[in-house]
């Protein structure tokens, strides 16, 4: 009897320690988090469909232009897109950030699921790894709360780098580069978008609060969160358009999920204070499923690009020169980072030998 008991009392023990590290707010967050990552996926692809359909009548993202605005085609992948994010604006509310963001590498399954097998595989791995040892969502009773974590001194000085290298980037960097250089644009974004995700996240524990019965909207602290969210999400969508229209997607999706999902881990980490609840072997075991996740997400894009028969060793500082689905070039001219040598597709080679 008394072995029995024992050994009663050690399963409830280990079922009490998998409740622990999966509790019922970091579940409602993995759902949401994985329902945002397939619509997000879809809404690449049709948004993509839309900027090149509207480039092709109009002025182009990448070059200043607002022509996507009248495409059905576009608002169709939008919507998708606001669906997939209102999802992730819920999972903020329930789960830490370093476990939702790092989620989003599903969505890029959703967009090359027949190409790269092991690519999937280890976004999923890597996923499941961070999910399994997420930290529990911080206990937070007022939006106050999360004002007083926002003002401290290190999550201040996070912030003012990030607004002084987003500024250099727009007005410095972009006029000359914008065009050439990859990192400009998705830099713009990636740094806007660490401190987005903390502004969202803030904002869905005010919601999360109000629905409970604890109003939070008497409080300014709600509203200036909210403002800062519709700023940061109107940058990020504005510089992320120009990098889409302008780089191939496959060169575009692993850079930009690797900066955002790196500053947004940081922020959170340094704002919500999110390993210090944490033992040492939690934190390297989320760091190696995060580095899994990364593998994945590059092998799925160098095997797209091999499929597609992209020589692999293209330089990635460069505009996109072929069109994912077979569009006409768009007549940028490129450069070989080893030769110098001025590069052209095959319809513009033709054309070039031709005359």
């Amino acid at each position: 009897m008394a072995a029995e008991a024992s050994t009663s009392a050690a399963a409830g023990a280990g079922h009490g320690s998998w409740v622990e590290g999966m509790s019922a707010d970091n579940i409602k967050g993995l759902v949401l988090a994985l329902s945002s990552s397939f619509f997000i996926g879809a809404s690449f692809i049709v948004k993509k469909k839309g900027l090149k359909k509207a480039g092709a009548s109009g002025v182009r993202a990448g070059v200043g232009g607002y022509s996507y605005l009248y495409e059905p085609l576009w608002w169709a992948g939008m919507i998708t897109m606001i669906v997939g994010e209102v999802a992730n604006f819920a999972a903020y509310a329930f789960a830490p950030a370093i476990l939702v963001t790092p989620l989003g590498a599903l969505s890029i399954i959703i967009r090359h699921y027949v190409e790269g097998i092991l690519g999937c595989v280890l976004c999923v791995v890597g996923s499941t790894t961070i999910v399994l040892h997420a930290p529990q969502e911080r206990s937070i009773e007022s939006v106050a709360e999360v004002w007083d974590l926002a003002t401290e001194p290190a999550f201040l000085f996070y912030a003012a780098i990030v607004l002084a290298a987003t500024f250099v980037l727009i007005y410095y960097f972009i006029p000359k580069y914008g065009q050439t250089h990859i990192m400009v644009y998705i830099g713009v974004c990636s740094l806007v978008g660490s401190l987005s995700v903390m502004s969202v996240k803030a904002l869905g524990i005010a919601l999360k609060l109000t629905f409970s019965g604890m109003n939070q909207l008497v409080y300014p602290q709600t509203w200036v969160f909210t403002i800062v969210v519709v700023a940061c999400i109107v940058t990020q969508m504005n510089y992320l358009n120009k990098a889409l229209d302008t780089f191939n997607t496959a060169v575009v999706s692993p850079i930009y999920y690797t900066m955002f999902t790196s500053l947004t881990i940081l922020a959170s980490v340094i704002m919500f204070k999110d390993w210090d609840r944490q033992n040492p072997t939690q934190i390297v075991t989320e760091m190696c499923g995060f580095v899994t996740i990364l593998s994945g997400t590059f092998l799925l894009h160098k095997t797209k690009d091999m499929v597609d028969g992209l020589p692999p060793t293209l330089p990635i500082r460069i505009p996109k020169h072929a069109d994912e689905d077979d569009y006409a070039a768009e007549g940028i001219p490129l450069r070989s980072a080893a030769e110098g040598i001025p590069l052209r597709s095959p319809r513009a080679a033709e054309s070039f030998r031709s005359t």
